[in-house]
């Protein structure tokens, strides 16, 4: 029978070394790879940030009543992650619809243990009807966690310019009823204040609470 030469057995060792060394060069590149990957992220997400810082949406201050009557600034909501939509409350069916949508939203990120809880907010873009009885008989219908927001026109105006809020009541009919004209989007506002995302009439419950997801997980403190 054939039997390994001492030749042959220092050739498999160089083989063995070799392959050893390759296999810790190869761990090695990976994980040089991955710790390349990770800080392209981080800067990714500061660059996101300071772009965000530079946009300045929604990163005014306001102070509006709640549909309890308490006066509430855009401090008392740092620290949490906000789902902000403006409206009025004779708006027929976009309002509530949109409202039913982000109560849905809510709630569904709710059954999550492992998320922040969300804190909805609606902003009126009709102070002169939506005073705090109205607000507060108003926002009953949808999530118990919303808080409904108004105030004076001027305050109202201001909190709405910090988002860029397009709004304008239409000519009044005969019984003094009239409509509003105004934007269809909700907010996303993270924990430092800073305006995320926002999401149209076209996203569904289900797109907007992936994002929402997606948002919470990739999120980086400032």
């Amino acid at each position: 029978s054939l039997s390994r030469t001492p030749d042959s057995s220092r050739v498999a060792l160089k083989l063995q070394t070799r392959l050893g060394v390759t296999l810790l060069v190869g761990v090695g590149l990976l994980g040089a790879w991955w710790w390349v990957e990770q800080e392209k992220q981080q800067r990714r997400r500061r660059q996101r940030v300071e772009q965000l810082r530079t946009v300045a949406l929604g990163q005014g201050t306001f102070s509006l009543l709640d549909h309890t009557g308490h006066r509430r600034t855009k401090q008392d909501f740092l620290g949490r992650w906000v789902l902000l939509y403006f409206g009025f409350t004779h708006c027929p069916d976009i309002c509530p619809d949109e409202l039913d949508k982000l109560s849905t939203v809510v709630s569904a990120l709710d059954r999550d243990p492992a998320l922040p809880r969300l804190q909805p907010l609606f902003i009126t873009v009709d102070p002169e009807r939506d005073d705090v009885a109205a607000l507060a008989s108003y926002v009953r219908d949808f999530h118990p966690r919303l808080v409904g927001l108004t105030g004076t026109p001027e305050e109202v105006r201001h909190a709405g310019r910090d988002f860029r809020v397009y709004a304008s009541a239409g000519p009044k009919d005969e019984d003094g009823d009239y409509m509003v004209d105004h934007s269809v989007l909700l907010y996303l506002v993270s924990p430092d204040g800073l305006f995320l995302d926002y999401y149209n009439r076209t996203k569904s419950p289900e797109q907007i609470a992936d994002s929402i997801r997606n948002h919470i997980r990739n999120h980086v403190p400032l």
